[in-house]
């Protein structure tokens, strides 16, 4: 995955960490900017589930489908709503939870 500096975060009782790329970040940033205008109110909400799925994967990582099209890393899916998310599981760190398509 995009192994741009960006936003971390970790949970008090997990061992992992995840971290948000800044291509993850724009990818929210560029999300809300889009439905804004369609429903603020849903665009909030949107953008937080996606958060907060993402920190949920703090204490269960694997929890996601394994893709194995990436079969020489452990990338995964969640689905959130209407979105995919995917991520990459390297050694105690979740790597770009994003948005990337949607269902």
């Amino acid at each position: 995955m995009d192994g741009q500096p960006g936003y971390r975060y970790t949970l008090a009782d997990s061992a992992m960490e995840l971290k948000w790329t800044s291509k993850a970040l724009s990818d929210l940033e560029r999300l809300y900017e889009a439905l804004t205008p369609i429903h603020q109110e849903a665009a909030s909400r949107t953008v937080q589930s996606l958060t907060r799925a993402a920190a949920d994967l703090l204490a269960h990582p694997r929890l996601g489908r394994s893709l194995l099209e990436f079969e020489q890393r452990e990338v995964r899916r969640i689905l959130v709503g209407h979105y995919e998310m995917r991520y990459e599981i390297q050694e105690s760190t979740l790597y770009n939870p994003a948005p990337l398509a949607h269902t």
